[in-house]
């Protein structure tokens, strides 16, 4: 690491893991990677609460928000750092803008949440509402685990936790969403797959993990709310058709990347595109 390395917290989401940013992390806290701007990353990757190498025990994201800020400033002892994520991530670095702003540097995002009921459709772009039409159909075709995890997560939990090959296939749908398996061994190795899974296996946290969607969804916490902590979203082609003005409506956006490889673990598949990304965008905050 550099002389003066900046803290920053990667959140990882589901069915990934801390593994998600394992090709980062060197990249990240070396400061030769980014030539002579002098600039390197203390790097934080806790596994979320019910997740991996954690407690068997969900908390809500808002909860977990609570839990790393300690983590980064009262055990670390941090005064402030940037905080990123996707998926799940982005859920509780949004929680900690919202209400720890004071502890945050900037956030740095994979994707910035979807259009819903709470939605006034009268209002987006032709962009946004095509975005939002997109995101429709997926749930409509993709979404019916986000039903079953945020009403009857137990239902899953036995037959998962048992069966080392149900698992395997629960966590491996989404991982090839939208893809085929030749297309993923082009991004992943077999190893990397393996590993994912096995986090869960050995921990037997696949239940713990389905049932934060339930406690999430039954929060007394509100709508998405903008907040001033400078942002920056780096857009996967693979993802969902994310246009810049509806992360403009989302965040105080200062970077808008539209990354030319990579889809929705991002970090994963395209480690040195994100570490780029979070590199400009760092060195950004420093100059402004």
């Amino acid at each position: 690491m550099g002389p003066d390395p900046t803290p920053i917290l990667l959140l990882h989401g589901w069915p990934d893991s801390f593994y998600r940013y394992h090709r980062v992390i060197p990249m990240l806290t070396d400061p030769a990677w980014f030539g002579d701007s002098g600039l390197s990353f203390d790097v934080v990757v806790p596994s979320i609460p019910g997740q991996g190498f954690s407690d068997r025990k969900a908390v809500t994201a808002d909860d977990a928000a609570v839990l790393f800020v300690r983590l980064m400033t009262e055990g670390l002892g941090y005064r402030k750092f940037v905080a990123a994520g996707g998926d799940v991530g982005t859920l509780i670095v949004q929680s900690l803008a919202e209400h720890h702003a004071d502890a945050l540097i900037g956030i740095h995002l994979i994707d910035v949440g979807y259009p819903d009921q709470t939605t006034d459709l009268s209002t987006l772009t032709e962009p946004e509402i095509a975005f939002a039409d997109f995101i429709r159909q997926w749930w409509m075709n993709e979404g019916a685990f986000n039903i079953i995890q945020s009403t009857k997560p137990q239902s899953l939990a036995c037959g998962l936790a048992d069966s080392p090959a149900g698992l395997a296939a629960r966590i491996m749908s989404f991982i090839v969403s939208g893809t085929t398996g030749e297309e993923i061994e082009e991004r992943f190795s077999r190893d990397e797959l393996l590993t994912n899974i096995m986090i869960y296996r050995v921990t037997q946290t696949i239940g713990s993990s389905a049932r934060r969607y339930y406690l999430d969804a039954h929060a007394a916490s509100g709508s998405w709310q903008r907040t001033p902590i400078p942002a920056a979203v780096a857009h996967p082609p693979r993802d969902a058709p994310l246009p810049r003005e509806w992360a403009e409506r989302r965040v105080n956006l200062k970077r808008f990347t539209e990354l030319p490889r990579g889809g929705h673990f991002a970090a994963w598949e395209e480690p040195e595109l994100y570490a780029e990304d979070v590199r400009e965008f760092v060195e950004g905050l420093a100059s402004s």
